[in-house]
């Protein structure tokens, strides 16, 4: 009997990936079309892809930054990342997010909790626990825990003071604040919003942290 074939889009979606990430597994060999056109359409056999059981399941990373002035950061957890995964000899796609900690509606979060929920993946792997969320990581790994997937923190370390904790999260807080007041002609919000930069510099000043995001002029 002929196999059925799906080309690179459906096949992708079958497994919760991307055309890009299939078109990686080809050239690493990890997985091959069952048949390539001359023009460069690839086709790939469902019986394949359903045999993709747990134990094939791609490894997802996730990488985030707070801000664009971050980028370079953004990168080394990337290639970190994908540097530790191939030495585990695990299939790995990363997904970066740009955005504060406490923002539960980045995309690349929601993809991952999509992924999460739906069972697409067998491991996540972080650098850092905080580059998840800076409130509700731990839901996030039960939830984890629950479809059966891995977690794997690469750097552990001295888990910071209770008191640093606080104040990275009064940042935190600061800084999504004035930013829904900037740009205000209130007096009374102009006011609350010098008052909490203030705020910030103080703290930041304390931890040694001189570039603490917020609007500019």
């Amino acid at each position: 009997m002929e196999r059925k074939l799906v080309k690179i889009g459906e096949a992708a979606a079958m497994i919760g990936s991307t055309p890009a990430t299939l078109r990686k597994w080809e050239s690493t060999g990890e997985l091959l079309p069952a048949r390539k056109t001359k023009g460069g359409t690839r086709y790939y056999a469902v019986a394949d892809l359903l045999a993709l059981g747990d134990v094939d399941a791609p490894t997802i990373c996730y990488a985030r930054v707070s801000s664009h002035d971050q980028k370079s950061d953004l990168d080394r957890q990337h290639e970190m990342l994908e540097a530790y995964c191939a030495a585990k000899g695990w299939r790995t796609e990363v997904i970066r997010d740009l955005g504060s900690g406490m923002n539960y509606r980045k995309k690349g979060l929601q993809t991952l909790l999509e992924m999460i929920l739906r069972r697409q993946m067998r491991r996540l792997v972080l650098t850092h626990k905080d580059r998840l969320l800076r409130f509700g990581s731990e839901l996030v790994f039960s939830l984890c825990e629950i479809q059966g997937i891995e977690i794997v923190i690469i750097h552990k370390g001295e888990q910071p003071s209770f008191e640093e904790e606080l104040a990275q999260d009064v940042l935190e807080i600061i800084t999504v604040f004035s930013a829904r007041l900037y740009g205000s002609r209130s007096r009374k919000h102009k006011k609350l919003l010098a008052d909490l930069q203030s705020a910030g510099d103080a703290i930041a000043e304390e931890l040694g942290i001189y570039d603490v995001a917020r609007p500019q002029d």
